[in-house]
């Protein structure tokens, strides 16, 4: 990783001593996961994921077993943000910004899926392209802050 760049990574506890509820955990509980799309040129974010059809293993060999996430679990989970609303309210100058609802099967969408189960919802995932000439990790991060203030702003509404 490179020295100069900056890093945020943002954390939440649970119940800490005579507090039942750490309000450090509620906070921040609200998860953003972002993958990369190999064959992308565009941003995507995802609006749900997929309990059944994995078929294809990770890059560890873990495959979900019989495909599916959750043998009890519906078969998809929405994420209470509406990325559909999000995608219309940005605008990033150099990246396109698509919404989806296909994560696709693979351990973006079990991560997804996993995440928005045991979160209730609160849960986002963004699909990225790989880094090229054009598209570097600079833009891309000021991509991100942008999308992920507009996700916050939603979330926010949602919680008052």
């Amino acid at each position: 990783m490179d020295s100069n760049s900056n890093t945020v990574v943002v954390t939440g506890f649970g119940p800490f001593g005579r507090h039942p509820v750490n309000s450090s955990w509620e906070a921040v509980k609200f998860i953003v996961h972002v993958g990369v799309a190999s064959s992308s040129k565009a941003i995507i974010l995802e609006q749900c994921g997929r309990n059944r059809g994995y078929r294809d293993a990770d890059i560890c060999g873990f495959l979900p077993e019989d495909g599916v996430c959750l043998s009890d679990g519906p078969d998809m989970i929405e994420s209470t943000i509406n990325m559909k609303t999000v995608c219309k309210n940005i605008s990033v100058n150099g990246i396109q910004v698509l919404f989806s609802r296909d994560a696709g099967r693979y351990v973006c969408d079990y991560t997804y899926y996993l995440s928005l189960h045991y979160g209730n919802g609160c849960a986002a995932f963004i699909h990225v392209p790989p880094l090229s000439n054009l598209l570097t990790a600079d833009l891309l991060g000021r991509a991100l802050q942008i999308i992920i203030q507009e996700m916050l702003k939603q979330f926010g509404k949602a919680r008052k």
